[in-house]
């Protein structure tokens, strides 16, 4: 099911899914609440999976910079907006790349919200982002660049050589994700986003304020940042559990079976212990 909702004035539109303990799935860079589409059946078998669009991306509005601060903080408090929204005092919560640091940013910023949290390839302490997105970074030129310059070939380039390690793109998928991309608002808010993804010292500093069962899961092939990050901040969630899966930076989407399963084995064993 398919719903919106209003959160920090912006419309953010979510799929909703089976019933149980909430869980929110928050998708990555450049992304959208699709790429979460084969675990949801599995995970809905256990869970109430909640999957939305960040604003700016997939189906939500698209508010241009101006009106709406995209960044991890921003994005976290439209997520505490959309829990409150459906009546949800907590829930766990799970961030794929860009999506992880933006549910790591919610537990830090929003503890009461999340009793447990899962962080898959998260955007913490480093990340290669594409040659489109190092030019963002770099003045005149970077707007123009990628807000006229970005076409589907070179979109398509960054997912197969970024996100997909080994496995054979869904190339289906990924142009839905460009199409969505292709309108200006989507490019603006796109762009804004890229920029903050280029700082991440604060999320460092939400680290170390995270209390909660916490999970942290890796591609052996993510070529978006090394496995030794995941070792890192696993060790510094508080020994948070880590695990490795045979994959690229896209576990929800290349082994979706082993992924959904380690999930759902840490959801249920961690609401065990907290009962």
């Amino acid at each position: 099911m398919t719903r919106d909702v209003n959160a920090r004035g912006t419309r953010v539109r979510f799929v909703e899914a089976g019933d149980g303990p909430p869980l929110l799935l928050v998708h990555g860079y450049l992304s959208s609440q699709r790429t979460w589409e084969d675990v949801t059946p599995t995970l809905a078998q256990r869970f109430r999976v909640i999957a939305p669009d960040l604003p700016g991306f997939g189906e939500s509005e698209k508010p241009s910079p101006a009106r709406y601060a995209y960044g991890f903080e921003a994005f976290a408090d439209s997520l505490a907006d959309v829990l409150a929204a459906l009546g949800l005092s907590r829930a766990a919560v799970c961030g794929h790349g860009l999506g992880g640091a933006v549910a790591l940013t919610l537990a830090a910023k929003h503890p009461a919200l999340v009793d447990r949290l899962v962080l898959v390839g998260p955007h913490v302490y480093s990340a290669r982002l594409g040659l489109m997105s190092r030019i963002a970074g770099v003045p005149v030129v970077g707007p123009v660049a990628f807000k006229q310059l970005y076409g589907r070939a070179m979109f398509r380039r960054f997912f197969r050589d970024h996100v997909y390690g080994s496995a054979e793109p869904p190339w289906a998928r990924v142009d839905t994700h460009f199409d969505l991309f292709n309108v200006p608002a989507a490019r603006e808010a796109a762009f804004a986003t890229t920029q903050a993804l280029l700082d991440t010292r604060a999320i460092v500093a939400q680290v170390p304020r995270v209390n909660v069962p916490s999970l942290v899961v890796w591609g052996r092939g993510d070529r978006c940042a090394p496995i030794s990050d995941g070792r890192r901040l696993s060790r510094e969630l508080r020994g948070a559990r880590f695990e490795v899966l045979e994959c690229g930076h896209a576990p929800q989407e290349e082994c979706p079976e082993a992924f959904a399963h380690v999930m759902s084995r840490f959801l249920v064993e961690a609401a065990g212990k907290a009962a």
